[in-house]
């Protein structure tokens, strides 16, 4: 029997959030492949995915480096191809856990673009987005009429930013977590910043909000971190 790859959003933080899709398919894996970063042992989306494992489902958990150069691939993301490839072989059902949604900043965008010629099936299970749910759960719509909303990684280029930032009504940053205090000041350089709202692991037990930017001052920010922003209180 031909193996399958399936790619899984588990949402941000809260386990409920998880689709009825992703739970079937969580349920009935042979292989659960929980991403994680050199500097982390842990999976935050295993421990979310927890909940909805079955009781002798295999748990491979491979290191994916933060940088990803599709021309000269690193042998560490060569390796974990090889290995998923291998597991497709054997018929397995292999699924690859992600935060969020699977085609939205995912790590799992690179592993879909190096097996989607492997020859065997892929399968992307949508999930909720962090800045969805950071909406829902402090009554904050992220865009309503007809508002331009802008969704920015905070580590594009200073004019690049300073543009979107000119554009939009209403802003997500993501990826915050580098240059906050950067992030701020341009925030009130474009009249974004006094209905901002900043979220650290949303829908986890730690989980930060902070409704007054200028309060961050130097702290750090986790890298689980969402900055909703406009121009209008509405």
């Amino acid at each position: 029997m031909a193996g399958i790859f399936y790619g899984v959003g588990v949402g941000p933080g809260d386990p409920e959030l998880l689709t009825l899709k992703a739970v079937r398919v969580i349920q009935d894996a042979d292989v659960i492949i929980a991403p994680k970063t050199e500097k982390k042992e842990d999976s935050v989306a295993l421990s979310i995915a927890k909940p909805f494992l079955k009781e002798n489902v295999a748990i491979a958990k491979l290191v994916f480096p933060m940088v990803f150069n599709a021309d000269a691939l690193s042998e560490a993301w060569e390796s974990n191809r090889r290995a998923i490839i291998a597991l497709l072989a054997a018929g397995k059902k292999v699924v690859f856990l992600t935060l969020g949604d699977p085609m939205f900043y995912s790590t799992y965008i690179y592993i879909f673009r190096l097996l989607e010629n492997c020859g065997y099936p892929l399968e992307t299970i949508a999930g909720v987005p962090a800045f969805c749910a950071v909406s829902s759960k402090l009554g904050y719509p992220v865009a309503e009429g007809n508002d331009v909303l802008s969704v920015i990684p905070a580590t594009v280029p200073e004019d690049k930013l300073d543009k979107a930032l000119a554009l939009a009504d209403n802003i997500v940053l993501m990826k915050v977590y580098k240059n906050s205090g950067k992030v701020v000041e341009k925030l009130k350089e474009h009249g974004l910043a006094e209905h901002a709202v900043l979220v650290s692991r949303c829908g986890l037990d730690d989980e930060q909000v902070v409704r007054n930017l200028t309060d961050l001052g130097d702290r750090k920010i986790n890298y689980l971190s969402t900055i909703l922003a406009r121009r209008n209180k509405g």
